[in-house]
């Protein structure tokens, strides 16, 4: 079965291009895990040449970077994994520590772990295209004002333009790719969906558990798309994806946030499922609409999202900005 990542790297942002072939976080079984006993597997990583770093965060404790992997254009994604509770007894028994500093009753150590107990979650990105390069830097974003007209002039035909590629969803939706992964399936063509992980979410812990929903329907793109006629799928998408999650994680739908993006990162219906507190990126006001919301706002007015003024935010480097620049529009 061809694995076909699904492109959802940091999705406050988009490129626009379908997902290359590893720049999803693999399974258990792919990453050489069977029945707990975990092999090496070939570092791909030992012949990368840096280029230039394109981000990097100290309170997220990641770092984005540019370089190349056998003459191919790649980014490679550093992250700290979270510390989790039932590693804590070994954590503390199993380290040595460097005292730093001591102050009356304040003392600040260098702690260090077991090797593994201190992993650095890695994501590739190879090949990488210019967009993808571009999509890590850092880059001044702007909040872009859309009317009803702004998204039948400006924002449609740049996304039909664009021909941004939803093959990896159909793959996944068609089971050709990251079967294995899928949490929960509804089948049925109209309310439909499958629940799967976010490839940001390692699955070692809850704290910070992010699923994604895919709906079967493939004509909806946005939600500038959704009408009255599509309360029953998200109401579906709602209830059966927070039965999943309780049934699966033990999570109740009290300690979820779950919601849509708009500007969505890829444009086929899909909703957020994350942990209530969990600060992923693209959870803010500016681009997260809460879903229980949307339904709201679609039963009282079946056109609401037609024809309402939306806000978002679009970094400097995005064509869309540049396409409402253009139109005197920011």
């Amino acid at each position: 079965m061809a694995d076909t990542s699904a492109k959802r790297l940091i999705d406050s942002d988009k490129t626009g291009e379908p997902a290359p072939d590893i720049k999803r976080g693999k399974t258990d079984n792919e990453n050489g895990r069977e029945d707990g006993n975990e092999s090496v597997q070939e570092n791909v990583l030992s012949g990368f040449k840096t280029s230039s770093v394109l981000s990097d965060s100290a309170r997220e404790k990641n770092i984005f970077i540019h370089g190349k992997v056998a003459d191919q254009d790649a980014v490679v994604i550093l992250e700290k994994t979270p510390i989790r509770e039932d590693s804590l007894a070994e954590l503390f028994s199993g380290s040595t520590l460097k005292l730093e500093m001591k102050n009356d009753i304040y003392s600040t150590y260098r702690l260090q772990a077991p090797p593994h107990l201190n992993e650095i979650k890695t994501t590739v990105v190879c090949p990488a295209t210019e967009k993808h390069i571009k999509k890590y830097q850092r880059k001044e974003s702007f909040l872009v004002e859309e009317t009803e007209e702004d998204y039948k002039n400006i924002t449609l035909p740049h996304i039909l333009k664009q021909s941004f590629s939803v093959q990896w969803v159909y793959n996944i939706l068609e089971k050709k790719a990251e079967a294995e992964r899928i949490v929960y399936e509804d089948p049925d063509p109209d309310v439909g969906f499958v629940l799967l992980p976010d490839f940001k979410w390692d699955q070692k812990q809850v704290d910070d558990l992010y699923l994604i929903a895919i709906a079967h329907q493939r004509d909806i793109k946005s939600l500038r798309d959704l009408t009255s006629e599509h309360v029953p799928l998200l109401q579906n998408i709602f209830q059966k994806g927070k039965e999943a999650i309780l049934q699966r994680y033990n999570l109740p739908a009290s300690k979820l946030r779950v919601y849509l993006h708009y500007q969505p990162s890829y444009y086929h219906l899909h909703v957020h499922f994350t942990k209530l507190g969990y600060d992923v990126p693209g959870c803010g006001v500016e681009r997260a609409h809460l879903i229980a919301d949307v339904i709201q706002n679609l039963q009282s007015d079946p056109q609401y999202y037609k024809t309402r003024t939306l806000y978002f935010p679009l970094r400097a480097d995005d064509g869309l900005l540049s396409k409402f620049k253009e139109a005197g529009r920011l």
